[in-house]
């Protein structure tokens, strides 16, 4: 395998987190790993070797993203067909997760896109503001912004979940 592939190879972890912090489906994220890595493929040679392929690779991915929120719009977005009975029943989580880190990726999901890839690019993923800023394709004072909105928007929605628990407690 040549370095520019196994570079790619590399960074499919964070497309991935990156894509499931976006879509909140597991298959329609990987999905959209899926059509990053082949986009990226076959525009192999606009990549400069050398230079990591994460900016690369992310900014593909939001560009990919973006395209797809507007067929969602302009189509609308599909339905859920109901499940027959023996279809509908419950499998115990694979995973166990903590009340804290399932409140916190349920906030993020509830903000909006473009305050959910701010944060996500910044705060997750590592990249500088100008980076972000860069693969988002907005002004560096427009990131700021949304990455601040975010926060506060967390922050409250955060707190709310804090004090429901806090009553469901009380109330037993």
């Amino acid at each position: 395998m040549d370095e520019k592939k196994a570079a790619i190879l590399g960074e499919i972890p964070r497309l991935r987190r990156y894509a499931r912090s976006l879509l909140r489906d597991r298959d329609s994220a990987d999905d959209l790993v899926q059509d990053c890595l082949e986009r990226a493929l076959v525009r192999l040679d606009n990549w400069q070797t050398g230079d990591s392929p994460r900016r690369w690779l992310f900014t593909i991915m939001h560009h990919l993203f973006i395209d797809q929120m507007r067929k969602v719009n302009r189509r609308g977005e599909a339905a859920m067909l109901p499940l027959e009975a023996r279809e509908a029943q419950a499998a115990p989580a694979e995973q166990v997760e903590s009340i804290a880190s399932r409140e916190i990726i349920d906030a993020l999901q509830a903000i909006s896109p473009d305050r959910r890839a701010a944060l996500v690019m910044v705060a997750i993923e590592g990249f500088s503001y100008a980076e972000a800023a860069n693969i988002l394709g907005v002004p560096a004072g427009t990131l700021m912004s949304r990455i601040a909105r975010g926060r506060d928007e967390l922050r409250g929605l955060l707190d709310d979940a804090a004090r429901r628990r806090a009553i469901r407690i009380v109330e037993k």
